[in-house]
């Protein structure tokens, strides 16, 4: 790998009072790379994401977007190349505004201009007609919800999608979809995306590498293959596979706690 990646994370360190929610995690995200963080709940994976978004400024270490280093408080050229879509798509979306006016609000702020082109476009791109554009969050399903908040993230033209549990909110129906619908953005853009999520399965189906994280530590880093292949190197990491694969009674027998 050659020049700068388009995400470095250093020796990051994020506390919440007396509890170390994430401990010396380093990783590098290299562009037009989709990279996973898995883990389980309380694992501190997105604790990373919202720091690396910008969302959490109590934190430690080194974390360079774009070649730049960022500080606590990010200026408005990073929240437009680094946008974040979020676990609940229904809490991330005002329930009082229209489609139209929770995607024209980021075009405003950013002085973007051609609002009304851009929202078609964005809705187009995302698989919703011009007719979801003056409904309310509450009058489309769950998916639709979603792919409304992608729209929403996508129409500042980003370079970096951070995904925070993107499909876990949604039902089993939907979540191939949404998964797919990423897969292709990406493709199209270009785009550099970390996914954050519990589910190995989606994480080995979106991201070329993966990092896992127990308890704020990252516990292993490997590729998608090598994880598809079954040979992961941690016991935290084959038990989280196991896990992914559906319920089996001995299996769950087995599962220890790993400190």
């Amino acid at each position: 790998m050659t020049g700068d990646p388009m995400i470095e994370v250093r020796d990051l360190r994020v506390s919440f009072g007396e509890v170390a929610a994430v401990q010396g995690v380093s990783f590098r995200v290299e562009a037009g790379e989709s990279f996973g963080l898995v883990g389980e709940s309380g694992s501190g994976k997105s604790t990373v994401l919202r720091a690396l978004a910008g969302l959490n400024p109590d934190w430690t270490g080194e974390l360079r977007v774009e070649g730049r280093a960022q500080g606590r408080r990010r200026d408005k050229g990073f929240f437009k190349s680094c946008q974040m879509v979020f676990q609940d798509p229904y809490g991330s979306l005002h329930p009082r505004h229209t489609i139209d006016r929770i995607l024209a609000e980021p075009v405003a702020i950013h002085r973007m201009g051609d609002a009304d082109a851009r929202i078609e476009r964005a809705l187009a791109e995302v698989g919703l007609g011009s007719q979801f554009r003056y409904r309310y969050p509450h009058q489309l399903s769950g998916g639709q919800r979603q792919r409304v908040a992608i729209a929403r993230a996508l129409i500042l033209e980003p370079n970096i999608l951070l995904l925070d549990e993107p499909t876990s909110a949604l039902d089993v129906s939907v979540q191939a979809e949404i998964l797919n619908l990423l897969t292709r953005l990406r493709a199209e853009r270009g785009l550099t995306y970390v996914l954050v999520s519990h589910n190995l399965a989606v994480v080995a189906h979106m991201c070329g590498r993966l990092a896992v994280m127990n308890r704020g530590r990252l516990v292993e880093e490997l590729d998608a293959e090598a994880l598809r292949r079954g040979e992961a190197r941690e016991d935290y990491t084959r038990q989280l596979l196991r896990a992914s694969r559906g319920y089996d009674r001995a299996a769950a027998e087995a599962f220890r706690d790993f400190a």
